[in-house]
């Protein structure tokens, strides 16, 4: 005889196994800014800093508000690919030099684990609710401020 009630208990476990839990990361007390030609635009941030935060970023998140992204910092310029395997929310990725200048603009599809790979050195990646950047203005080569973002770029001008 089926039980019911033991089929139901697996049924939200095993969903809850498989959604997975979003990491839920402060919002960094800095906002982001980006001049662009329309003028500065500003989003609160989450800071992923950490391998295994890299590895989790956005995933089995559900919604995201429309000023808000996650900035992945690394420790090295070089070229960065992402996928969007358990990313629910469509994304614009922009892959950020050590000088702050956004090199390449991608857009995320949900849970494709299709690489996103742009032929690009990146110390940064900044991800944004799709559509984020054409609506304001964001183009390559255009500056990236944030204090992290800042002091990497400062060190680097003076060619350290």
């Amino acid at each position: 005889m089926l039980n019911l009630a033991a089929l139901a208990a697996f049924t939200i476990n095993a969903q809850t196994v498989f959604a997975g839990d979003p990491l839920l990361l402060p919002p960094d007390p800095a906002a982001l800014s980006v001049e662009t030609k329309s003028g500065e635009q500003r989003f609160s941030i989450e800071v992923a800093d950490e391998p295994a935060e890299w590895r989790r970023g956005l995933m089995f998140r559900t919604a995201m508000a429309d000023d808000h992204g996650m900035l992945f910092v690394f420790e090295d310029s070089q070229p960065r690919c992402f996928t969007m395997q358990n990313t629910a929310i469509p994304l614009d990725l922009m892959f950020v030099g050590e000088d702050g200048k956004i090199r390449a603009i991608e857009k995320g599809r949900p849970f494709s684990t299709m690489p996103i790979c742009p032929r690009v050195g990146a110390h940064f990646v900044l991800e944004l609710k799709a559509g984020t950047a054409q609506i304001a203005g964001i183009q390559i080569g255009e500056r990236l401020r944030h204090p992290l973002i800042d002091r990497v770029a400062n060190h680097s001008r003076r060619g350290f």
